[in-house]
């Protein structure tokens, strides 16, 4: 079996609230396609995060459609498997799965229930991809851990899998011990332990984590050469693009081999060409010590490098002008979005002129997924001085919502009241 796994592609990502990259992800999947031609895959996995906000605009709707319609028609061989990730709407991702299906592609959106108990019998099909040379087990992302939900699945398919063909399990987690380098701006990440994941899986195609990687071999994360390892080996293949100035690392896309259920599986990074790089000026590492000496560096930067992002390192004691952002923008004008900046400052010094509060502990999906106010403000109290007691909260709110629900039974009692009256006058 031999599959192209790939992950957090964030279609539509508008970078710094000013730069749209379209014609990124159009180069990302140039490539893509040619490495699904010259490679003949059994399938092309997609680890979640296939885009950047829950209700992407029409036109990244569109692109993602020709973009896979295009590899399906030019592989029709390959099977497509995608997973939703936290940045998707798995309902979304799911009510579009039936209309896929009819072009060879399984999208998986809504993830199964906590508990596999008291679920109809079959539930384990909607996750369990077959092909003639394996098994994929396709999971989206899942809020905590759910071990025996995926065993049942993994059961189900070692059940079936009499010729021991090779077993692939997708999933978008964060996996602990995992080099998170590059996110350190999104909050801390609740993780989870590998034995969360099952068994009976050949090979864990990874997302969530942007840094390839395959776990318990930090040694090979950037190796470019195929590696071989035994069956049971976690990757995560990496983000489609760089999304920050912290992932100084190569992306890639991983080329897997698998023989056998239980044979060794090869591994082979696929560099990803970046249309844009990302710089933190000055590049020797340093600082800019003046306002002066910052618009110098863009500028020869402009000049020498011409393409791509960055973000300016400054030091603490320097005052910048509060048109100093413009004057940026300026220079940048006639190179039109080529060199596209980042307007956050890094703060070189001990003293630094940020001071960054904890951050909750917890996900965007998680949040997304709140009923109750109260659990919200619980969860970011930290970030919020002079809240009263939770208790007392929940009070404020209990009375607010039977004030809502009195007012909801007078309005339901004069529209009642005014339809007796004119069936009467009827």
């Amino acid at each position: 079996m031999k599959i192209i796994h790939t992950a957090d592609l964030h279609l539509g990502q508008i970078l710094y609230q000013n730069y749209d990259r379209e014609d990124e992800h159009a180069h990302f999947f140039k490539q893509l396609k040619t490495w699904c031609q010259e490679e003949k895959p059994d399938a092309l996995v997609v680890s979640g995060d296939i885009f950047d906000i829950q209700q992407p605009s029409a036109a990244t709707k569109r692109f993602f459609n020709e973009r896979f319609v295009d590899l399906v028609r030019n592989n029709p061989d390959m099977a497509v498997v995608i997973a939703a990730g936290n940045h998707d709407s798995a309902s979304r991702i799911q009510a579009d799965s039936p209309v896929w299906d009819a072009a060879g592609v399984r999208l998986v959106g809504t993830a199964p229930a906590v508990g596999s108990t008291d679920l109809p019998d079959g539930w384990q099909e909607k996750y369990i991809v077959r092909l003639k040379s394996g098994y994929i087990v396709a999971l989206p992302y899942m809020i905590g851990e759910r071990p025996e939900v995926i065993q049942s699945i993994m059961d189900k398919v070692k059940e079936e899998n009499t010729e021991g063909k090779p077993v692939v399990l997708m999933a978008h987690t964060a996996i602990t011990g995992t080099d998170m380098q590059g996110h350190g701006e999104i909050g801390k990440m609740r993780t989870q332990g590998i034995e969360s994941m099952g068994h009976g899986w050949d090979y864990l195609a990874l997302g969530h984590i942007h840094k390839p990687q395959t776990l318990g071999h930090p040694e090979d994360a950037l190796k470019a050469e195929a590696v071989t390892y035994p069956s049971g080996v976690a990757r995560y293949s990496g983000s489609a693009l760089h999304v920050s100035c912290d992932e100084t690392y190569p992306h890639s896309v991983s080329l897997v081999e698998i023989p056998a259920h239980g044979a060794d599986v090869t591994i082979r990074p696929l560099r990803i060409d970046e249309l844009r790089h990302f710089f933190i000026l000055p590049a020797d590492g340093k600082s800019y010590a003046s306002e002066e000496e910052a618009l110098a560096g863009v500028k020869d930067f402009c000049e020498k490098v011409g393409k791509g992002y960055f973000r300016l390192c400054v030091d603490a004691e320097v005052s910048l002008s509060s048109n100093f952002n413009q004057k940026v923008y300026e220079i940048l004008a006639p190179y039109d979005e080529e060199v596209r900046f980042n307007p956050k400052t890094i703060w070189a010094g001990e003293t630094g002129k940020e001071e960054v509060a904890e951050k909750p502990v917890f996900e965007v999906a998680e949040l997304q997924q709140m009923q109750d106010p109260v659990d919200f403000i619980e969860k970011t109290r930290s970030q919020y001085q002079g809240l009263p007691e939770a208790d007392e909260l929940r009070k404020i709110f209990d009375e607010v919502r039977d004030e809502i629900k009195r007012f909801e039974d007078e309005a339901r009692q004069k529209e009642a009241r005014k339809a007796a009256k004119q069936k009467t006058e009827e």
